[in-house]
């Protein structure tokens, strides 16, 4: 679960991490009030789940209230396009109002879970305000990093060290050690995925601040953390993902052309990667896991065909603890309730697999049926182009 930035800083704050004055507001006359309580100048900043918001023109300094009256008049409700958002890009429904400081150095840092070694890691970098990407890219001896072992967490060394290799010193250096230490407690009770300080800012009068800061939280931790679950904004969300959340669905939207209805995570990225192999585009990823009950599938399916981009369902199911004549007997009653015209096609193995496919073949409808998945992948990709039949 991603958070707004003002989300973000306001839980790090509660671990003993310094963020500057700011307030959240929903109105120009909001964001008034607000830059007259901090004074001028202050930075007007759109609140949107995405990156690049500084370059889109969704960072503003403010220098008078007339600015903040304008800042915040022509952003609120407008549609701000980022490198993440995509061309529609994502509708500002809130702003971030912060206090002006005095920048003296911008850095980076971020933790994150390096799934190489199955350890939190922490990366810094003394090129901060920019996209680590591209740091890494060019000058990659500007990265630091340091292993956190998770038996015993962050130790203070690790984070001396990874203060000196950013060329503090000092009281900033003292400063900068409690910043790093507080973000990993953060991160680790959090149960966050990702938290990443760009840039994390040392200020004329030597304070060490998250200027920005950007927090995504592991769903599957999600159930220890009721108060953080509160923070969730489904108009960020896509309208099919917070759907399929409701019916304990894993889905992801993509671009693609052809829809996916999977059992496993590994299955559904190996179905997708065939796709790609046989030269069609994957519209989604959706894995209904181990157990998912016939209505769940008729719910999926449904999901599915809400997507205007799809023009054929590939189904590929592995029958363990989902038995292939429950999917069957959900995709079938899916099939007829939504009157689904594009083509269908299913491969499907595992417990009650031939009582499944006598299921599909009565059923009167069109099914398409491959007995491997690259069979599946090239005629669903055929399907999807217009050389073959629909499913009804």
């Amino acid at each position: 679960m991603n958070l707004h930035e003002y989300q973000s800083k306001n839980l790090l704050a509660k671990f003993g991490v310094k963020v500057p004055r700011g307030h959240k507001v929903e109105s120009a006359a909001d964001a008034v009030q607000a830059a007259e309580e901090f004074g001028f100048p202050v930075v007007v900043k759109a609140q949107i789940h995405a990156g690049g918001r500084g370059k889109a023109g969704g960072v503003k300094l403010a220098r008078s209230k007339e600015d903040v009256e304008t800042f915040a008049g022509d952003l609120l409700g407008s549609n701000l396009v980022t490198a993440q958002t995509g061309p529609v890009g994502k509708q500002v429904r809130k702003l971030l109002v912060e206090e002006g400081l005095n920048i003296d150095r911008e850095l980076y840092v971020s933790f994150l879970i390096d799934r190489a070694i199955g350890w939190p890691i922490c990366i810094a970098s003394a090129a901060g305000g920019v996209e680590i990407e591209k740091v890494a890219e060019e000058t990659p001896e500007q990265i630091h990093r340091a292993e956190i072992d998770p038996a015993v967490g962050m130790m203070a060394y690790q984070a001396r060290d990874l203060a000196f290799d950013l060329g503090l010193s000092g009281d900033v250096h003292k400063k900068a050690v409690r910043f790093l230490m507080s973000l990993y407690s953060a991160f680790k009770q959090l149960d966050a995925s990702m938290l990443e300080i760009n840039p994390c800012l040392i200020t004329k009068e030597g304070e060490v601040l998250a200027l920005d800061a950007k927090v995504t939280l592991d769903d599957n931790a999600l159930f220890r953390h009721p108060d953080v679950v509160e923070l969730r904004d489904i108009h960020e969300e896509s309208p099919l993902e917070v759907e399929a959340s409701k019916h304990s669905l894993n889905y992801i939207k993509l671009d693609g052309s052809v829809a996916c209805m999977v059992n496993g995570a590994g299955l559904a990225m190996a179905t997708m990667d065939i796709i790609h192999h046989c030269g069609g585009a994957p519209a989604n990823f959706l894995d209904v896991g181990g157990g998912a009950s016939p209505e769940q599938i008729k719910a999926a399916f449904r999901i599915l065909m809400d997507d205007e981009q799809v023009k054929a369902v590939l189904i590929n199911i592995f029958g363990g603890i989902l038995r292939v004549d429950l999917l069957a007997e959900g995709l079938i009653a899916a099939v007829k309730e939504l009157d689904v015209k594009v083509p269908i096609v299913i491969r499907a193995e595992g417990t009650n697999v031939e009582v499944g496919k006598k299921m599909l073949a009565e059923s009167g409808l069109n099914f398409i049926t491959a007995d491997t998945m690259k069979e599946a992948a090239e005629k669903v990709v055929a399907a999807a182009s217009g050389a073959s039949g629909g499913a009804a």
